[in-house]
């Protein structure tokens, strides 16, 4: 979904009841719109009786609306003792409301006040794509996809157990009710899925019956006399609904990449097992004193600026879940400054809120930071700095019980038993064992048998501690060719170099190109003084991509042309590449990989999760190989 340009819906009402301009028709019925949502969608699909006592549970929903539905469907669940452990709310919305917009139609519902606040709390900036929101403490999930229905169904990778098919009426809004997209829910239906809607529509009943939904009129609501309910009985061969796995996971590395996969499966009530050569957390890549958190902007709104920007807006939420940013740990929510002048199109062309991001001319920039002479930046009110130690320290709290810490343990070899992995020191002993092995311990990954292959580089990164009193005082982080902080610890970070070689020390060479980097986004400044500083290595994909799930098995052949083709190493994971943006991929990366261990629904569009695929460099050589003739070695 690239380039697609968000329309907020627009707030009206005809004789009090929320209704929509463009489509010309109401939000629900005018018998009670709360009434409509348990009557047609929950008792429709058999709720809440058919989550009770399962672990997980997913609802789908093709027009989020008002949220009326949601909102019905989190207190049921709230309310039934016998709930599932995790409820899972997938909805697609092409035209979302303002949080403003939404006080003002839930105060319609005085009885959904409590849970109308904190959807509200957590509501997402207007802006294209998927949007994950954690509730109840991780227990209730709701990812909305921002988009029109035939761009974002394609990409939801999910299995639901109901579907709410609530959308304007079909002759209002017929691309909602298009046979192509009603016959292919089947791709996402579980094999016991149920839907429910309020229309009874013939056209959608035929769409719904190709896709192997079996269909019957139940009583309507209100005035209407009937409505539809349906359960997923293909005459074809489905696939079975996989067994739980045993929630364990040893994780190699305990910088940030570590620390936000301890906490994602902790939260799933997973056993964590952390092994880190270290003494304590952050001490190689994640150990510098600021790292920055900002999305990148690109005129055609490429794959790398969609998953940034998916990645930083997780981000930002997971520092509110974690306590706040300046309380919980270490950092500042200042915003960011970027100087890019050729980002003013992409932001006048993708029309993003002013709370994601706000252009500002040259003299704007200059009365924020009294630097002269710019041409322009984006100012991302939601950045700011983070101290990644700190930051991993609050992560590795948030495990509580779930965690058990092995530091000042080198890991030597990987072994695969029947039972799945085993972790062994230099001596041969073992660490630790587990049907789950992750991967997160940067540059370090690939001096494994199995990782070898993976075609990741060490670049030698250096940072330049300057004093605060030495540099003007800046209210924001400024970025551009390079890159200077607030104080932390009464030291601004300066940086960083870009070295290909693996010098361990300090050298004045590095330090006088992260100055000279410093003079173009910050001319007033003039440093005359010795200077500290840290050296740290960013492990990098050549795509400059994280890689993120299942490692590739390079002893294995691959077997077409697709991801799927490619054999995998059974319980061995990766998070790894980050570059130099771990502070923003680290959050986002471990919920993305959290969610395909526990089969969820994943967070991000099907494309942008196969472009972190860590398969996705065999694929790319087997194309290249001419093993197939004619195959277009066309994106993943």
């Amino acid at each position: 979904m690239p380039g697609h340009r968000l329309q907020p819906a627009v707030l009206s009402t005809v004789n009090g009841i929320p209704y929509a301009d463009a489509y010309g028709d109401v939000y629900h019925s005018a018998d009670g719109g709360l009434e409509q949502a348990r009557h047609v969608f929950l008792a429709g699909n058999g709720l809440p009786e058919r989550w009770a006592d399962r672990h997980g549970f997913t609802i789908m929903e093709t027009g989020f609306g008002l949220g009326l539905n949601f909102l019905a469907t989190w207190q049921a669940w709230r309310n039934d003792r016998r709930r599932s452990a995790r409820l899972h709310y997938v909805a697609i919305e092409k035209h979302p409301f303002s949080a403003r917009d939404l006080v003002q139609l839930h105060a319609l519902w005085p009885e959904l006040a409590s849970l109308s606040a904190q959807l509200l709390q957590a509501w997402p900036v207007l802006v294209a794509g998927f949007h994950r929101i954690e509730l109840e403490e991780g227990r209730v999930v709701l990812t909305l996809a921002f988009g029109d229905i035939a761009d974002c169904l394609p990409q939801i990778d999910a299995v639901a157990d109901a579907f709410y098919l609530d959308g304007f009426a079909p002759s209002k809004n017929p691309d909602m009710w298009a046979p192509q997209v009603l016959v292919r829910l089947n791709r996402l239906a579980a094999p016991d899925a149920t839907a429910a809607t309020y229309t009874v529509s013939a056209a959608v009943r035929q769409a719904l019956g190709q896709g192997g939904f079996l269909c019957e009129k139940r009583p309507g609501f209100g005035r209407k006399r009937d409505m539809l309910a349906a359960r997923y009985a293909p005459r074809w061969q489905t696939t079975t609904r996989q067994g739980a796995i045993e929630r364990h996971a040893i994780v190699i590395g305990a910088g940030i990449a570590g620390s936000t996969a301890c906490e994602r499966l902790a939260a799933r009530g997973w056993q964590v097992t952390l092994i880190e050569r270290h003494d304590r957390p952050a001490q190689e890549a994640s150990g510098n004193l600021a790292g920055i958190a900002m999305p990148l902007l690109s005129k055609d709104d490429n794959i790398s600026s969609r998953l940034l920007r998916a990645a930083f807006l997780y981000t930002v939420r997971t520092w509110d879940r974690l306590g706040g940013i300046g309380r919980a740990f270490a950092g500042e929510s200042c915003g960011v400054l970027h100087l890019a002048p050729d980002a003013a199109h992409a932001v006048a062309t993708l029309g993003f809120p002013e709370d994601f991001v706000r252009w500002m001319d040259g003299c704007a920039v200059e009365a924020l930071t009294g630097a002269s002479g710019s041409e322009g930046a984006c100012f991302f009110p939601r950045g700011g700095w983070v101290t990644p130690s700190s930051l991993c320290d609050a992560l590795l709290r948030a495990c509580g019980d779930g965690l058990q810490r092995r530091f000042s343990k080198e890991v030597a070899a990987l072994e695969r038993t029947a039972a799945g992995w085993q972790v062994r020191d230099s001596c041969g002993d073992v660490l630790a064992e587990a049907p789950v092995v992750i991967l997160a311990n940067g540059t370090i990954a690939t001096s494994f048998p199995q990782t070898q292959a993976l075609p990741l580089s060490a670049i030698r990164g250096q940072v330049t501690h300057v004093p605060a009193e030495a540099l003007p005082a800046l209210p924001v982080v400024l970025c551009g060719e390079g890159y200077v902080t607030r104080p932390a610890n009464g030291m601004c970070c300066v940086g960083a170099s870009y070295d290909f070689d693996s010098d361990t020390e300090l050298r004045q060479a590095s330090h006088d190109e992260n100055l000279a980097r410093l003079k173009q986004v910050l001319p007033r400044a003039d440093v005359n003084i010795a200077l500290a500083g840290r050296v740290g290595f960013r492990c990098v994909s050549p795509d400059r991509l994280p890689l993120v799930g299942a490692l590739p098995n390079a002893s294995l052949p691959v077997a077409g042309s697709r991801l799927r083709d490619v054999p995998r190493l059974p319980g061995l994971y990766g998070l790894m590449a980050y570059g130099s943006r771990g502070i923003v991929w680290a959050p986002f990366a471990a919920e993305l990989l959290a969610s395909m261990l526990e089969g969820e629904p994943l967070p991000i569009e099907r494309e942008l999760a196969e472009a972190l695929d860590p398969a996705r460099f065999a694929l790319k050589a087997y194309r290249r190989s001419g093993t197939e003739p004619g195959q277009d070695a066309k994106d993943l």
